[in-house]
């Protein structure tokens, strides 16, 4: 999920072409968690290829999220809350989105999958996200773990046992953007923003979109680099979390969605995150005299209260910074 309020007007650069890594999950181990380990702390995001999730798997999620967004409004209204258009979050912020939001476990999926399958009994939407949410929660917690590792951290497992937890507060969400028709026909996207600038506040994301481009992270204020969609490949960029976990050494990435002027662009997030009571700290070897903690202990509880009561763009992560007067 996310955050964000409307900013100025401010001059923009958008990088012409794509230059995040792309890291084949299949490559050798060490040189792996190098190029993972650079790419969060430079970029706060990568690019993952060969990351075991089939394409039968990807392609049966897709499939079931774009019949849900083909439904009469009526029909998907029925899946309120977990359906929602336009808003984003409860502050005012609005976006040209539609999306679907479930907490990535088995009870919640199978509550939701009962609304969504009355008026399409055989649409097997249940089976179809749960399949897809085990294989990009096994991602997620793979990379994770490669993170601990090449930080130096004892315990491989301190970020995915809070994924893995029975009670992990993770989601799942898809975000539909429909065409924004354009008048002249020459462009092939509109400037309209579908989903504004951010950062996530969990742990890591995980995200597959199909083959429309939109999504944009920003590294310094005003440049854009734009990610080009790619079948092949997912998404992954650093959380909130995560960086107050690695104590300031990953960043969590501002990013937004433009929208297209053609053609309708859906991607599928997972968002890996903690239990609710679960202490957000860094692992003490990632605090050391030289680098002293940046960041005060607290709940995800605690920081997802903040993050609903700040709107969509604004920045959390600075208030629970150690030594706040």
């Amino acid at each position: 999920m996310v955050l964000a309020s409307p900013k100025p007007h401010r001059s923009e650069t958008i990088l012409v072409s794509d230059v995040i890594p792309i890291i084949d999950l299949k490559g050798e181990r060490c040189e792996v968690i190098k190029l993972i380990v650079k790419a969060s702390e430079e970029f706060g995001f990568f690019k993952v290829i060969n990351h075991g999730i089939s394409d039968e798997t990807i392609d049966k999620m897709e499939e079931a999220g774009f019949s849900f967004f083909a439904k009469p409004m009526s029909e998907k209204k029925l899946s309120s809350p977990a359906y929602g258009c336009k808003n984003i979050g409860f502050n005012g912020d609005i976006g040209e989105v539609e999306y679907l939001l479930l907490n990535a476990n088995s009870s919640s999926i199978a509550q939701i999958s009962k609304t969504i399958s009355i008026h399409d009994p055989h649409s097997n939407f249940r089976y179809r996200v749960s399949e897809y949410t085990e294989a990009v929660k096994e991602v997620a917690c793979e990379i994770l773990e490669l993170m601990a590792e090449g930080l130096g951290v004892p315990d491989r497992k301190v970020f995915s046992s809070l994924i893995k937890d029975i009670d992990s507060d993770s989601i799942l969400r898809l975000n539909h953007y429909p065409p924004t028709l354009v008048k002249d026909k020459d462009k092939s996207h509109s400037n309209n923003v579908g989903f504004g600038e951010h950062s996530d506040p969990q742990i890591l994301t995980v995200l597959r979109s199909n083959d429309v481009s939109g999504l944009q992270i920003s590294l310094q204020h005003g440049l854009w680099i734009p990610i080009n969609p790619d079948p092949s490949a997912l998404c992954v960029n650093v959380g909130d979390v995560l960086e107050v976990m690695t104590n300031g050494r990953f960043v969590s990435v501002r990013h937004r969605a433009m929208t297209n002027s053609y053609k309708s662009r859906m991607s599928m997030a997972y968002f890996g995150a903690p239990p609710l009571n679960a202490s957000i700290v860094a692992p003490p070897v990632l605090v050391t005299p030289h680098r002293p903690s940046l960041f005060r202990q607290f709940t995800w509880a605690d920081y997802k209260k903040a993050t609903y009561s700040l709107r969509l763009g604004d920045t959390r992560i600075h208030l629970f910074r150690a030594n706040m007067s």
